[in-house]
């Protein structure tokens, strides 16, 4: 009787340790975007895969005490697996795209990248212009961001969609297509791979970042606190230099820099906006609507200072910012629509189910930065980072101006301290100003 009943209380204390334990963190990588993610023998175990996104998804499960699992995913079914809750996050260098941002929730920014096509020799192309004409086959991977860069920049070359990153460059090896599209950080390992190609671009700029689920907010939240700490003590920038290369690109992940992609970000979806109320017959400007948006701002910057024990700028700042945000955001939906090109990509978002509550999701993470800025930024470099990263379409150089000096205000007001403010901020503030980005120097 004795032994069964200590027998019963190991079972019982191991059956509780378990339920305290967290879930394992269940991570969605691709495998075959090198040096983001490359699969490995095995499958969906933490060794099985390799590459930036791989590594810092290790570092911070570990750091959280969670497990990881992670499941492959087919490029063009990534919006559906993400939905259908397969995984908590997406990691395998996902470019920052608008109808992403709808189906889920983007962290903050861990690189940029920009495309670029391969063209192999010998060739009679000699400029990216001429790699947009009839009988230049052209391979692309399916379903992910570089097939819409190919059909918005090369609509008179045969693009041959390929399902898969390395079947695209197979092709390209074996002459199955005469270019490809890739990417500044893909393509060194492709130029190695092939040999003799030549290169043109980058023609475009863009974000990578990790897509968690839309209705994980607090694993989203936690993943960008993380990524802000990671960047501010050199972790990322030393994961980017192992695995970029000498041209491991900004510190993006550092609160500016990071608050100015969000901005970016929310601006990209108001084409979208614009095409859905369009749609419904209503109106692009709607002053009661955008007073409730404004007010809603500045009770999110007070929570999110509350939350995280940091004094907030000053409510005036604060408004200012938001209603330039409003106005920014207005301003691209009227150019959108007024451009007789404007072509909103089909099936249209809905405003109320996909396109607001992304809206929502993203305006947390505006708050939360907000909070976050160092109270040192030079007024200067706040201005040369905000004009240098707001990249919206029909974002015209006089709103964009608008809205950088809403932020210079922002940066700049004073901040009353509370009884809640975390005393070793002051030292992780100097280490962010430390570790800024030189592009913002």
């Amino acid at each position: 009787m004795v032994l069964a009943g200590f027998l019963a209380s190991v079972l019982l204390a191991a059956v509780a340790q378990a339920a305290d334990a967290p879930a394992p963190l269940r991570v969605g990588t691709s495998g075959d975007y090198p040096p983001f993610s490359s699969a490995g023998p095995g499958s969906g175990a933490a060794g099985a895969f390799r590459g930036f996104d791989i590594d810092v998804a290790n570092a911070y499960a570990e750091e959280r005490g969670r497990a990881i699992e992670f499941v492959p995913f087919a490029w063009p079914e990534l919006l559906d697996l993400l939905a259908a809750h397969r995984f908590d996050v997406a990691m395998s260098g996902i470019t920052v795209r608008p109808e992403r941002s709808a189906a889920g929730r983007f962290s903050v920014p861990v690189t940029e990248s920009g495309a670029v096509v391969l063209v192999r020799e010998p060739t009679l192309v000699s400029s990216l212009d001429e790699v947009d004409r009839r009988g230049l086959r052209l391979g692309v991977n399916a379903g992910g961001h570089l097939e819409r860069v190919a059909l918005a920049h090369f609509p008179k070359a045969t693009l041959v969609v390929i399902r898969g990153n390395a079947e695209v460059l197979r092709a390209l090896q074996s002459g199955g297509v005469d270019a490809a599209l890739t990417d500044t950080r893909e393509a060194p390992g492709w130029e190695r791979e092939v040999g003799d190609v030549r290169r043109f671009g980058p023609f475009t700029r863009d974000r990578k970042a990790f897509l968690v689920s839309a209705d994980a907010s607090t694993l989203g939240a936690d993943l960008d606190a993380w990524l802000l700490e990671r960047e501010t003590d050199g972790s990322l920038a030393e994961l980017r230099r192992r695995h970029f290369g000498l041209a491991p690109g900004p510190a993006t992940a550092l609160p500016l820099e990071a608050l100015i992609a969000a901005l970016d970000e929310r601006l990209a979806l108001m084409p979208a906006v614009a095409a859905a109320k369009r749609a419904s017959v209503l109106p692009i400007a709607a002053p009661q609507r955008e007073r409730v948006v404004i007010a809603a701002g500045e009770a999110a910057v007070l929570k999110a200072a509350e939350r995280a024990g940091r004094p907030a700028p000053t409510a005036e700042a604060v408004r200012a910012f938001y209603a330039a945000q409003i106005a920014a955001a207005r301003d691209v939906q009227m150019a959108a629509v007024r451009d007789p090109d404007f072509t909103p990509e089909q099936p249209l978002l809905d405003l109320d189910t996909a396109l607001r509550p992304a809206l929502l999701r993203i305006g947390e993470r505006i708050a939360a930065l907000v909070v976050a800025l160092p109270a040192d930024l030079d007024s200067a470099n706040v201005s040369r980072a905000c004009n240098e990263g707001l990249r919206a379409a029909w974002l015209t150089p006089p709103t964009r101006n608008e809205l950088c000096r809403a932020l210079q205000h922002l940066a700049a007001a004073p901040r009353t301290a509370s009884a809640q403010e975390d005393p070793g901020q002051n030292a992780r503030d100097q280490r962010q100003h430390e570790t800024r980005a030189p592009s913002h120097q």
